[in-house]
């Protein structure tokens, strides 16, 4: 493998963490099963979930990827999807920066029904509207330019993605296991204003590539 090809490939790699992460850490569903969750079962219960989440997203990838690869390699497609992708990606960030002063991790956990860590984590994915739209949009712009360098751009892409999803709903899982607040809202808040800037900056770039190729 070449420097360049690694070096994309480190690129992919590291837009996709911090993607995943930003959207990982918003306050939503699945963080209100993982606390749940972990509160019966303890801290396995955050890797778990995301495991269901993963088999999912790895089915959704593997069919998107695959079965679209030609699709997903057209210029108007690319443009298309970059454009759109991008547009997403900025009001994701910029919602994310608007919520920084205010946003807190004190979600509430209700009794709910019970269900297996790793079928809840594919159940409240499947049924969560933003997830659909994420990956409508922001995750098929990803998917375009892993196809480009095959099937190590798909896997780093998706790597990268549910090692973000990982390493949050892990620190969640085992912090509410422990009975302790595992993370002060100050610093959490300044962890999604930064994530927030990354995914405009991400944003910005993908829209930039989107107008290259229709001014080429």
């Amino acid at each position: 493998m070449d420097f360049r090809i690694a070096s994309e490939l480190a690129g992919i790699f590291l837009m996709a963490f911090v993607v995943g992460l930003s959207g990982a850490m918003m306050p939503g569903t699945l963080l209100v099963v993982t606390i749940t969750e972990s509160s019966r079962r303890g801290g396995i219960a955050g890797p778990m979930i995301v495991l269901g989440h993963a088999v999912l997203e790895g089915l959704l990838v593997v069919a998107v990827a695959f079965g679209l690869a030609g699709f997903l390699t057209s210029p108007w497609v690319k443009i298309a999807v970059g454009l759109a992708g991008g547009i997403v990606m900025c009001l994701m960030g910029a919602d994310m920066v608007r919520s920084a002063r205010i946003i807190s991790l004190d979600v509430a956990s209700g009794g709910g029904r019970r269900m297996h860590p790793v079928l809840a984590g594919v159940v409240v994915s499947l049924s969560n509207p933003y997830w659909t739209i994420w990956w409508a949009t922001v995750g098929l712009a990803y998917l375009m330019v892993g196809v480009q360098l095959g099937v190590a751009g798909i896997l780093t892409f998706f790597v990268g993605h549910i090692l973000a999803d990982l390493a949050w709903y892990s620190l969640v899982s085992y912090g509410t296991a422990s009975g302790r607040k595992f993370l002060p809202d100050n610093v959490y808040r300044r962890l999604i204003l930064a994530c927030g800037l990354a995914v405009v900056a991400f944003g910005v770039l993908f829209i930039w590539t989107g107008v290259e190729g229709l001014s080429g």
